[in-house]
């Protein structure tokens, strides 16, 4: 111990005076133990801000920050949850009854009055609604999230050949002098604004959609996911070319000396070889991807209504109600869940029921967000352990 026990016995049960207190601790502490007390205090600072010490604060730091983060979304989307747990349509019902006097005491009063509802009951209630409808409180966000994975899904489907395809060009068949010029642009065009790309997706790729399916408006799914496709383009290039670059040499001579061609060589050698690098590239694509707002807001067409359309999928009774065809995805004005937002949030009050919504919509993105990286690990980690049996 650092302090004298058997001195510790001494010690005065009544309250010291002030001119005690130094005697008092005479009894306590010894020399010695002052000594080793002071060393210890210096180690810790020591330890503390050592270059390992600085790494795992900053580590530490990032981790409590997502965990506030975590914590803010779901203490103020808990609310919505609740009055959610009793229906899709109570909310609508009571709103219909009275709407002048129901607006008022939900959002005023509304935690008294469904405080006891199930919170998970009510997220998936607010998942699976199929009505996105603020102002006549039908809170379903279903055609927000099928909105959000129709655009990142098209994008990553534009985007993924064409940048692994560009990645392998780069790294195997570009000379020095071109690869030294075109990947730094390619690398430049991740730092345009995405409202830069939104500007462009209005002039350019809206009228061109407009133009070649005869749509009376451009702003659909598809001219969203294009514009996507094109910001997330120089990720998935940059990250592939250097996991494909990153592959050892001798890999590639050994493919020759059995007597295959190049083009055999890449295919079978480097990119299994390179596979885990290029799935990271790809998650971390789809995390821009979906976290994307300003160019989406701009392009998409702002509308959640027209993608749900019931008795199109005969032959999927479990998406009997919630059936597509393909030009009812890709080709009508959609409204993602970044967008849905960014558009609404500055039209609320503060605590009230839509505001409630929006806030549950971004804990819910959070929630997609990590399921979509925890599988990409794990696919990662596949790759990886496959790689190494193979090679």
């Amino acid at each position: 111990m650092w302090f004298n026990r058997k001195n510790k016995e001494k010690i005065p049960k009544s309250v010291p005076r002030s001119g005690e207190t130094l005697e008092i601790l005479e009894y306590i502490f010894t020399a010695e133990d002052l000594k080793k007390f002071g060393v210890n205090i210096i180690g810790y600072f020591k330890r503390f801000f050592s270059p390992e010490g600085l790494t795992a604060l900053c580590a530490f730091s990032s981790l409590v920050i997502t965990g506030l983060i975590l914590f803010f979304l779901f203490r103020e989307a808990l609310p919505m949850f609740q009055k959610m747990s009793y229906g899709t349509s109570v909310l609508h019902l009571l709103y219909v009854l009275n709407p002048d006097f129901f607006g008022y005491v939900v959002d005023k009063y509304g935690l008294i009055l469904f405080g006891g509802g199930n919170p998970f009951a009510g997220f998936l209630n607010f998942v699976s609604g199929g009505i996105w409808a603020p102002n006549a409180y039908e809170f379903g966000i279903l055609p927000l999230i099928i909105g959000t994975l129709i655009v990142v899904g098209g994008a990553i489907a534009i985007a993924l050949p064409i940048g692994v395809f560009s990645a392998v060009h780069l790294a195997e068949y570009c000379s020095l002098r071109v690869k030294s010029v075109l990947k730094p642009i390619i690398e430049l065009v991740a730092g345009v604004p995405s409202v830069v790309f939104g500007l462009i997706g209005l002039t350019l790729v809206v009228p061109l959609i407009q133009n070649i399916f005869h749509l009376d408006n451009g702003r659909t799914a598809l001219s969203a996911a294009i514009i996507l496709a094109i910001m997330i383009l120089p990720t998935i290039i940059s990250i592939s070319e250097d996991a494909i670059s990153a592959v050892p040499r001798e890999f590639k001579e050994a493919s020759f000396a059995l007597g295959a061609t190049h083009f055999q060589t890449v295919r079978k050698v480097i990119l299994p070889a390179a596979a885990a690098g290029i799935a990271a590239a790809v998650v971390l694509a789809i995390a821009r991807a979906i976290g994307e707002t300003m160019a989406v807001l701009m392009i998409a067409g702002s509308s959640p209504f027209t993608i749900l359309y019931p008795n199109y999928f005969p032959f999927l009774p479990i998406l009997d109600k919630f059936g597509f065809y393909f030009k009812e995805l890709f080709l009508d004005p959609i409204m993602p869940m970044t967008a849905t937002i960014a558009a609404e949030i500055g039209e609320t009050s503060w605590g009230s029921t839509h505001y409630q919504a929006l806030l549950a919509i971004g804990f819910v993105l959070f929630i997609i967000t990590y399921i979509i990286n925890y599988l990409a690990e794990i696919t990662i980690f596949r790759f990886s352990k496959k790689v190494k049996r193979r090679f």
